[in-house]
């Protein structure tokens, strides 16, 4: 019992940390990109996870946690797969309307529905898949504005849905199938997800805004909102690791749209962004959703520690926001090392 709630604290404080977070990177980059005129945010994707890298770095030789070697294979890939999704969701957002981007981000949760459960043969019940379908509807309801489709636009989109999903799948899977932390394998990843960034960052922001970065003249307040933004993202990076591999890809997305539900709030009354009847009503219906879902996943979550019979023949459901999970469990391979 003494594991379970320490391990229950571990989770509220990791979503805490991630929905903190997020959210505050999300209006410091607006006011960077919005009110400074700051718009290269690929090549900013980069200097966060430099800056994460080093901080990490710096954690390890003050020996605040210990380094597993991976598999050089397994952690590049990983890494250059997840640079990948963040250009091509920077790329979508470009080539499409808000609103075609909005419905992007929420097609993420149920293509790794079908990820899961095709390949993962993850099973999610009707419950789950109803209190999911809520929170889209919600969220679609208080975000989206304008469909405007496009073919170019459309195939970036379905990229950085694809790139994106496998992605959170792989940060779950890789930390659950070779035992190492969301720490350590954010370690070892970061720098091929900031390489790929940096060479690439400068060229999708040019193609994307028409401006040079490295012509940017960068003033003293830029500067500032520049390194306040690095400080948040150690926090941003760390947090999403650490919560899809305590709970789920699923459950990450569903907290991504709180996040969403939130910035929205947060810009209504610190930023004074336009607020009406439809983002309210919507905004609702998605906290109801992310209720429902919770208590669903609970209730199974329950039911399975009741049968541990069960729980031995069948692969782990989604885990709720407030799910307990114990540590530690082993897991056979025939490479403790690598998952490629």
């Amino acid at each position: 019992m003494g594991e379970m709630s320490s391990f229950q604290l571990g989770v509220i404080g990791a979503l805490f940390l991630s929905v903190a977070s997020s959210v505050s990177i999300v209006i410091c980059n607006k006011a960077l990109m919005s009110n400074l005129g700051f718009p290269f945010a690929t090549t900013l994707t980069s200097w966060h996870l430099m800056v994460t890298f080093c901080t990490l770095h710096a954690a390890q030789r003050f020996n605040l946690f210990e380094n597993k070697s991976i598999d050089i294979k397994t952690v590049m890939l990983f890494g250059i797969l997840n640079g990948v999704s963040i250009g091509f969701l920077n790329l979508s957002l470009g080539f499409n309307s808000i609103g075609f981007y909005q419905m992007t981000k929420l097609a993420i949760i149920p293509f790794t529905v079908l990820l899961e459960t095709v390949f993962l043969k993850k099973q999610f019940s009707q419950k789950i898949k109803l209190s999911l379908f809520l929170l889209l509807v919600g969220v679609g309801i208080a975000s989206i504005t304008d469909l405007q489709l496009n073919f170019v636009g459309t195939i970036l989109s379905l990229l950085a849905i694809a790139t994106t999903c496998v992605g959170q799948i792989l940060t779950n899977t890789i930390q659950k199938r070779l035992n190492v932390s969301s720490t350590q394998l954010l370690y070892q990843s970061a720098p091929f997800q900031a390489a790929i960034l940096f060479v690439s960052g400068p060229l999708v922001d040019q193609f994307l805004t028409n401006q040079n970065v490295f012509a940017y003249k960068y003033s003293p307040i830029v500067l500032a909102f520049i390194v306040l933004s690095c400080i948040i993202s150690v926090s941003v990076n760390f947090s999403t690791f650490l919560v899809i591999g305590k709970t789920s890809p699923v459950t990450y997305q569903v907290l991504g749209h709180l996040k969403t539900c939130l910035v929205l709030a947060f810009g209504y009354t610190l930023l004074h962004d336009p607020f009406t009847d439809r983002n309210i009503l919507g905004i609702l219906i998605a906290i109801f959703g992310m209720g429902l879902y919770s208590y669903f996943c609970t209730q199974e979550n329950k039911k399975k520690q009741a049968d541990p019979l069960e729980c031995q023949m069948k692969d782990k459901e989604d885990k709720p926001f407030l799910a307990h999970e114990k540590e530690g469990h082993e897991v056979k391979s025939s490479d403790k090392n690598s998952i490629v």
